[in-house]
């Protein structure tokens, strides 16, 4: 099943959902990300934890969801929204009416401080998304009706929070 991950810059946090979703599912997902303004680079931190995954480094590229909603582009089965901007913005129309979802995150871009401080923001979204993206695994996606697998998406988005811990990096960065 293709699994998009969309968000605004498309640098961070949806970067993150492709690496882990194509490296987690053993060939079951083949994870895409995408932007709706693209800022046209990935974050190193981001990079950083995608090679430790063994995620091909070719593979991380800032794009846009236009890309995805193009002739001739992978149909997608699932997409999921991970910052609330792009979650309320106005998407295209995707070929095959995939289930979708919203999983919103904070922004680990938009930590300061240290690069350890930053290395725990980004370890806090991939832990996150990880334990979000085990839970789909758990679960038979591919027979599921898509009314229930778009339920059961929600589900996860709502279940899995950020550990308590991480969410103390974050709580001076948000609006």
């Amino acid at each position: 099943m293709n699994i998009l991950f969309l968000c605004t810059g498309n640098s961070a946090r949806s970067i993150l959902g492709e690496a882990l979703a194509t490296t987690r599912s053993n060939g079951r997902l083949h994870g895409f990300s995408a932007g709706s303004h693209p800022g046209g680079k990935v974050n190193p931190f981001a990079a950083e934890l995608c090679a430790r995954m063994n995620y091909p480094a070719p593979n991380l590229r800032s794009k846009s969801w236009d890309e995805f909603a193009a002739p001739g582009a992978p149909v997608m089965d699932l997409i999921i929204t991970v910052c609330d901007s792009a979650a309320g913005e106005a998407c295209p129309l995707w070929l095959g009416h995939p289930a979708t979802a919203h999983w919103g995150l904070p922004d680990p871009a938009a930590v300061d401080g240290n690069d350890q401080d930053k290395r725990a923001a980004f370890g806090a979204i991939r832990d996150a998304l990880a334990t979000r993206i085990d839970r789909l695994l758990a679960l038979p996606i591919e027979t599921l009706p898509r009314d229930e697998l778009r339920a059961a998406l929600r589900r996860i988005g709502d279940a899995v929070a950020l550990d308590p811990a991480a969410e103390k990096l974050f709580v001076s960065h948000r609006p």
